[in-house]
């Protein structure tokens, strides 16, 4: 005697298969993720689409705008637009796009923010250390450097979109701030695609919307001496962190580590701190903000992230001892 209800529900079974099986492959939900090395670090986004074409065809976008802002931003590209600012701004105002004038603005304001601690004139002296090669200025190219590390000879003309510089040895770099401001153009073309679940970082930087499996997305802080370490993992919703640390370029000569993030007021490496992480809403500022409580150090630097609303610090300082911002002290991480 045949078993009715089994028979009823694998002739159930067999239509649903068959009608998942009718589905276009296009429409099939699931994560869809990608990587490259651009902007001189690793950029990976990952993002949740219920249609595969479209989903790869939207972390390819990630990968292009990635690729357009480096091109435009660039201090190591001489045909960047950034390049040509810092070619012939000390001889005369130099027109720029209204992309780059808005994030050089942007940076300026930070260095008001932050007292000079955030100051994309540091390039003045950055552009003398090599970290590949283990070279750095002598101490006569530092002292000229240093009389041209001052925000304030950067000069911007908002009606004719122009940046000059009133010293003639500065030079300014980006880098402090436009890896993070990839990441959030990156977000914004993610969301007006419809895109409600996703991640995008290049670095240091990175910034999620929505959740992963509708839980947080787990961003990990690496013990900034073992980069298979993490020494926290932070949950986030629709928010930025990144990471500035001393790990990321650098050289060793006679014990002293030379690395990327300079003091303005020095042009010498600082050495309080081995990490710090910024968490915020948007990667533009988190970025501009990490770079700038590094160089400020543990004190000043929690005290400048306790004053900005929505804004928490993790920083880990040269013993290796974590210290938290406010909003932060009180949760167990």
């Amino acid at each position: 005697m045949h078993d009715l209800n089994a028979h009823y529900l694998s002739r159930r079974h067999y239509i649903a298969l068959s009608l998942l099986l009718c589905l276009p492959f296009n429409a099939m939900a699931d994560w869809y993720h990608q990587e490259a090395a651009i902007m001189g670090t690793a950029i990976n986004v990952e993002l949740w689409h219920e249609n595969a074409e479209q989903g790869r065809a939207l972390t390819q976008s990630v990968m292009e705008e990635m690729q357009r802002i480096d091109n435009l931003m660039s201090t190591y590209k001489p045909e960047s637009e950034l390049s040509a600012v810092n070619a012939r701004a000390a001889n005369a105002p130099v027109p720029v796009s209204s992309e780059l004038f808005t994030l050089i603005k942007h940076a300026l304001n930070f260095s008001d923010v932050t007292s000079g601690a955030f100051d994309i004139t540091y390039a003045s002296a950055g552009q003398h250390y090599d970290y590949r090669t283990g070279n750095k200025p002598d101490e006569q190219q530092l002292q000229a450097a240093l009389s041209a590390i001052d925000y304030r000879h950067v000069k911007l003309d908002p009606q004719q979109s122009t940046v000059e510089f009133l010293n003639p040895g500065v030079r300014i770099d980006l880098g402090g701030i436009a890896k993070g401001y990839a990441v959030d153009r990156s977000i914004a073309i993610l969301r007006s695609a419809g895109v409600n679940n996703a991640l995008v970082s290049a670095g240091g930087d990175t910034r999620v919307i929505g959740k992963r499996w509708d839980r947080p997305w787990n961003v990990g802080i690496r013990n900034p001496r073992n980069k298979d370490s993490i020494v926290s993992m932070i949950p986030l919703e629709n928010s930025a962190i990144s990471t500035s640390g001393d790990y990321e370029r650098y050289f060793e000569e006679g014990g002293v580590r030379y690395h990327h993030i300079l003091n303005p007021g020095t042009g010498k490496s600082t050495h309080e701190i081995h990490s710090s992480s910024i968490i915020g809403n948007v990667a533009t500022d988190t970025d501009a903000l990490s770079t700038s409580v590094f160089v400020l150090g543990v004190e000043k630097g929690l005290q400048l992230i306790n004053s900005i609303p929505d804004t928490e610090a993790v920083i880990i300082d040269n013993k290796g001892r974590m210290h938290y911002s406010e909003g932060l002290a009180q949760i167990d991480l």
